[in-house]
Formats: C-alpha cells, sequence, structure tokens
C-alpha cells in the first residue's frame, strides 16, 4: 500500500505540472510495467525528434494533448487514468521491450491484468482525432472525457471573408448578372463538388486520418492505406486527382465527337481523350486491387 501511495502520489503530482508524462525506460517499467497499480495508464509511442521527420507524430501529438488537457482540467479528473507518452529518441529500449516497429502506436495499460490486443488503438483504422481516441478510452476504461478544443477562428474568417468577396462581386456586376446563368460555370462548379465528394474528404474531416505513414525504422512513408476499412489523407488527394484526369479524358473524347473543329484537331482531342481514360483509370484500378486484396481484374 505504501508503494502503491507513492506512485499515485508521484503520478498526480507530474500530472498536475503536465497533462501528458513524459517517461524514458526507468519510469515506464516502474509506473507503467510494474505492480501495484490501480490506475489505468494511455501511453502513446512516438517519434518528435526532427531527424525522425515524423510528420503523423506531431500532428497525433496535438491532438493527444488536447484530450489529455481536456482530463486534465475536466471536473471529473480522477487518478483513475493518466496520460503518458514515449519518444523513440527517449526510451529506444521501451520501444524494443513492447516490439514496436511504427510510431505513432497508442496503448492503454489496465488496472489490472496485462493489455489485449483491443488495448491497442487502430490508429490506421479510426484516425488520431481526439473524439475517436476519447471513444476509444471510454470503451476500454469506462472513463468519458469531453473533448474541448480551444477556440479556432480561422474558419469563420475565411468564410467570412469568401462571402464578402462573393457579395462584393455581385454588387459590382449588379446591373449584368448574365454570369449567372453560364451553365459551363454551374457545371464546373457542381464536377468540382462531386470529385471532392468522391475522393473522401468527408471521410477524412469525419475521422481525422493521418496525411501518410511512416515506418521510424525503415523510413519508408506509405500513400495508401493498404485496407479497404481507411484511408490516408494522401490517398484521397491521390484519387481526387485520377478522377479529374478520366473526367477530363471524357470531356475531351466528347469535344472530339461534336464539336466543329477541323478533323486535324478532333483526332489529337480524341486520342488525348482515351490516353487519359486508359492511363489514369488503370492507376485507378490498381490501386483499388491494392486495397481490396484478392480482385482478380487488371
Amino acid at each position: 500500500q505504501t508503494v502503491l501511495s507513492e506512485k499515485v502520489g508521484q503520478m498526480m503530482d507530474w500530472a498536475s505540472k503536465r497533462a501528458v508524462i513524459r517517461m524514458n525506460g526507468d519510469k515506464f517499467r516502474r509506473f507503467v510495467k510494474a505492480p501495484p497499480r490501480n490506475y489505468s495508464v494511455v501511453v502513446m509511442f512516438t517519434a518528435l525528434q526532427p531527424q525522425r521527420q515524423c510528420a503523423v507524430c506531431k500532428q497525433a501529438d496535438e491532438e493527444y494533448q488536447i484530450l489529455a488537457n481536456s482530463w486534465r482540467y475536466s471536473s471529473a479528473f480522477t487518478n483513475r487514468i493518466f496520460f503518458a507518452a514515449v519518444d523513440f529518441d527517449e526510451g529506444s529500449d521501451v520501444f524494443h521491450m513492447m516490439n514496436m516497429n511504427s510510431a505513432p502506436t497508442f496503448m492503454i495499460f489496465p488496472s489490472k491484468g496485462k493489455p489485449k490486443k483491443a488495448d491497442t488503438y487502430e490508429l490506421q483504422v479510426r484516425g488520431f482525432a481526439a473524439e475517436q481516441i476519447s471513444r476509444w478510452i471510454a470503451d476500454r476504461t469506462d472513463v468519458s472525457i469531453r473533448v474541448i478544443r480551444p477556440p479556432n477562428y480561422a474558419g469563420p474568417l475565411m468564410l467570412g471573408f469568401l462571402l464578402t468577396v462573393i457579395g462584393g462581386l455581385v454588387y459590382l456586376r449588379r446591373n449584368n448578372l448574365e454570369f449567372l446563368y453560364n451553365t459551363n460555370a454551374w457545371a464546373f462548379a457542381g464536377l468540382c463538388f462531386v470529385l471532392i465528394m468522391t475522393s473522401g474528404q468527408m471521410w477524412n474531416h469525419i475521422r481525422g486520418p493521418p496525411y501518410a505513414h511512416k515506418n521510424p525504422n525503415t523510413g519508408q512513408v506509405s500513400y495508401i492505406h493498404g485496407s479497404s476499412q481507411a484511408q490516408f489523407v494522401a490517398e484521397t488527394h491521390i484519387v481526387l486527382l485520377f478522377n479529374s484526369a478520366v473526367t477530363l479524358g471524357m470531356v475531351l473524347l466528347h469535344e472530339a465527337a461534336t464539336s466543329d473543329m477541323d478533323i486535324g484537331k478532333r483526332k489529337i482531342m480524341c486520342v488525348g481523350g482515351i490516353a487519359l481514360v486508359v492511363l489514369f483509370f488503370s492507376w485507378l484500378l490498381s490501386i483499388f486491387r491494392a486495397k481490396y486484396h484478392g480482385y482478380p481484374y487488371r
């Protein structure tokens, strides 16, 4: 009981100074791995040093800090759960002990027993948004954390600026509003909206996935997620580009068949349209086959 009281007191003292407790190998073994322990610890294994060039680690750390501070300064704060972080350059022995080969990784060390498979957060599926991590913690520990984000006025300011610009342009052209009836402009705007939605941008907004994944050991960067249940932000940008190129090819084929230009230009447009469709649709199919394993067609 004396050892447990000392450990709880030390953890509370650290948590009062910093919402996310930085740990090295000795601290991890004593306060997280070794019994006795009547508290759970959420640990983020990360690699934040500049030489690691882990952009995802920095983004995940920002969300993790928001979550930890939401718990630390909430009225429900108790010693039932603590938030900690182990950086590779400060605790490489911990990474070897836990057989960690990628970062960031989130794990819950429960107050009783050893971590189970579900106590490792599925980052590639859920993303690293603070709200998603909070739901996972609630499922594993019954500790509910209401995420409180710092106010961000960038979005409303940009929207207000955009509406002001549009309103100003309409006012300047108030005597000639024929451009509002331009079918090509509306078609282009509608096409952009469709391309953005079909590329998965709404999924990114809801789940908050990482931009890409970099293996801290090999340095290899993955832009396409290997599962059909998740995606990276970079992946949606690639799909958006490929879909746009296929669409442009279709438009060129249509213009080649219906325009009044001379036959030479129409042939060039036809060949260009076919090349765009075949090339970029083939690349789209390659991405599909990489995510849906066993798909038989090329």
